[in-house]
């Protein structure tokens, strides 16, 4: 049996136990091996009361597919010297000064954003009596017509949870990232991405708008017997809080542009963007700069995507694959998006996957993740 046909037939049988479980209504899987796509498949619905069957177009909500798109794009800013990583964020962000609970105002660097290490956090990561849900931060899936100014506001009401550089915590970062591009650039976040990603590598479908909404796939989330379609009431428990959806924010003019979980897009585009991640360099990006991107910046004690994963600018790095029972090599680079997404990049074996759904939070850190890894490294060995 070819590894082509071998590969296949793993992948096929992962999604197939997926959806016969109910754990997935959806999906689009692309599989890259050097630059030849070895593996494509829509399969279950797109939206199920509809009967509409997923097409290989469909564009998702990508959550926080996002940030890797913005955190090359700030790169990109950095290798044309308009920003630097040593810049304190004051520097374009004035009125941007959160504070320790002790009073003092730390100085968060551009660096510090990119690899989340700011200080900042996430509402769904905060207990339900903390600054964030008291003063309703926006953890940029919910609250649509919300402006950036006036979330970053809340935020900086909100106390750091540490000194920055000191520790490392998922969060907003890559939201004020975007404010910090806007400013550094004065365009806004949704140009800057056009100018600096999607139309030199011509992702037609990937922006902080829906192209064409009759693509967009429904969201769902995971529930017993099936999935439930998301409402703009949907909350759903993970690591210990809460994520709060709103599914129709992408459909609305005045939401501002979410730099950590914002935009839409399709597999292909991903995968495309994603082609363009390789250490030799390319024309997206230099390979000193993507050095920098794919160093562990807070150590594998991060446990960013559990043990063995640290963090990277804008993804998780695999430092320890033993540690963290993984098939892919040391360097491996991998993040997801709570709408039921995941990806990776192993550049040691060239190997890039795409794992879009329209289930949370399955997609993300489910079974399904795991088993077409498996099924990929398996066929492939």
């Amino acid at each position: 049996m070819s590894d082509a046909h071998s590969l296949t037939t793993a992948v096929n049988q992962a999604i197939e136990s997926a959806l016969e479980d109910h754990r997935i209504v959806g999906t689009v899987v692309m599989v890259a091996k050097g630059d030849e796509v070895i593996y494509r498949r829509a399969a279950g619905l797109q939206d199920r009361e509809n009967a509409i069957n997923m097409q290989q177009d469909a564009i998702f909500r990508l959550s926080s597919i996002t940030k890797p798109l913005v955190s090359v794009a700030a790169m990109r800013l950095v290798e044309r010297g308009l920003i630097g990583l040593e810049q304190p964020v004051t520097q374009w962000l004035h009125d941007f000064r959160p504070k320790l609970r002790d009073g003092s105002e730390p100085v968060i660097l551009i660096h510090h954003l990119l690899a989340h290490m700011s200080g900042l956090s996430y509402g769904f990561l905060e207990p339900e009596e903390s600054e964030y849900h008291l003063f309703n931060v926006s953890d940029g899936l919910d609250q649509p017509g919300l402006e950036l100014r006036e979330n970053l506001q809340r935020l900086a009401k909100a106390p750091l949870l540490f000194n920055p550089g000191s520790a490392w915590k998922y969060s907003l970062a890559t939201d004020v990232l975007g404010a910090v591009l806007e400013a550094a650039t004065g365009l806004s976040l949704a140009q800057i991405i056009r100018q600096e990603i999607t139309e030199p590598l011509a992702l037609r479908d990937s922006d902080f708008a829906v192209s064409d909404p009759s693509r967009l796939a429904v969201p769902y989330a995971n529930a017993e017997p099936r999935p439930l379609r998301m409402t703009h009431e949907t909350a759903l428990p993970l690591w210990g809080g809460k994520v709060k959806f709103h599914p129709d924010r992408i459909l609305h003019p005045g939401s501002y542009p979410s730099g950590g979980c914002g935009m839409a897009g399709t597999a292909e585009d991903i995968l495309r963007f994603l082609m363009h991640i390789k250490p030799s360099g390319s024309a997206l990006i230099r390979p000193e700069t993507l050095e920098i991107m794919m160093k562990d910046h807070a150590s594998p004690e991060a446990q960013a995507l559990g043990p063995g994963w640290g963090f990277g600018y804008g993804w998780a790095v695999l430092s320890d694959p033993e540690m963290a029972a993984s098939p892919q090599a040391k360097g491996t680079l991998q993040w997801g998006g709570v709408y039921g997404h995941s990806w990776f990049v192993d550049t040691e074996n060239d190997l890039r996957v795409v794992i879009l759904t329209n289930t949370a939070f399955e997609g993300m850190c489910g079974q399904l993740v795991n088993d077409i890894r498996d099924a990929v490294y398996g066929s492939l060995s």
